[in-house]
């Protein structure tokens, strides 16, 4: 398939740039595989379109404020995974005032040295110094470059799930920033956690499908997510990042490592049930997931409803049930 299949046209003030004050005051459109039909509903009332037996996985992974800056060279550096021995991987901008072996002053007590280039194009970096603690101090949330505003106080709570345990991601998994504990208490879930990193949001450059490469995101699956799993009559994954992840390990177990895991049209799903998720970008990896589960018709065709009907889309946006 043609990347262009996956293209749809999207007026600019239908992306999000604040988050909505209540969470759960989402809109979220309700998609049937089976009979095509689509209706608009609530987030809040997600409970009236499960049924018993059905499990909500959801993703535990918590953002770091990932993105910090170098006073000299003046760089941004948005920290992609932690390697150990104070080793990261990072996107750099620009790249040219990053070449291997040039120095990163920071502070006088925090500085890092260009080791080399990743392979997706980024750089490796030593640091000296507590990388997390700087981190704390000095970095702030990686909003997407589609929210055109600078990020604020307010960012930090929201964007990330209420249920964020595990530090590791530099992207929220926006299907899940709609929950709040009181609504989550009310239905059965269980938790995966998938570190979001560039492999989740790295925009498609190449023409056809096939030869797009993921960059590989590490998980983790408990013991007691994979006894849920097994017992449930139906499995909703809340976010892509939980459908890949639920996919990638295939029958219910325990089990940790990473996925590059690519589902595109004509996958045949094997363990998600049912989705919830995001509105996401025009030929993005994600429309192509969620194209995979319901049919690429069908969802163009929800998309074009959805700006019709002027849906809010993208991190901070609607969401869409898929059943």
């Amino acid at each position: 398939m043609r990347t262009a299949d996956f293209d749809y046209n999207l007026p600019d003030e239908l992306i999000a740039q604040q988050p909505l004050a209540e969470r759960t005051a989402a809109r979220m459109m309700i998609v049937d595989r089976s009979t095509g039909q689509i209706r608009h509903e609530q987030f809040r009332n997600l409970a009236a379109f499960l049924q018993p037996g059905d499990l909500l996985v959801l993703n535990d992974t918590k953002v770091i404020p990932a993105r910090i800056w170098s006073q000299s060279p003046a760089v941004e550096l948005l920290l992609v995974e932690n390697l150990g021995n104070n080793r990261w991987s990072a996107l750099v901008k620009p790249g040219a005032r990053a070449k291997t072996g040039m120095p990163l002053r920071f502070t006088p007590w925090f500085n890092a040295v260009v080791e080399g280039e990743t392979d997706f194009g980024g750089r490796v970096l030593r640091f000296t110094g507590d990388v997390e603690s700087y981190l704390q101090h000095h970095g702030v949330p990686p909003l997407p470059p589609y929210i055109d505003r600078a990020v604020t106080g307010a960012d930090r709570d929201r964007y990330q799930t209420v249920f964020a345990q595990t530090p590791g991601a530099i992207a929220a998994p926006t299907a899940g920033l709609h929950f709040t504990p009181e609504l989550l208490a009310t239905l059965p879930h269980a938790f995966i956690t998938l570190h979001v990193g560039i492999g989740t949001f790295r925009p498609v450059k190449v023409d056809n499908v096939e030869d797009h490469k993921m960059h590989a995101e590490r998980f983790a699956i408990s013991a007691a997510t994979a006894t849920a799993l097994q017992s449930a009559k139906r499995i909703v994954a809340v976010g892509t990042t939980v459908a890949r992840t639920l996919e990638t390990v295939g029958a219910p177990r325990a089990a940790t490592g990473t996925t590059d895991i690519f589902i595109r049209p004509p996958y045949q799903f094997q363990v998600v049930d049912a989705l919830l998720t995001n509105f996401h970008l025009p030929k993005s990896t994600l429309l192509m997931l969620v194209s995979a589960l319901a049919g690429r018709e069908l969802i163009l065709h929800a998309y074009a409803e959805a700006v019709r009907e002027r849906y809010r889309f993208f991190s901070y946006g609607d969401c869409m049930l898929i059943l």
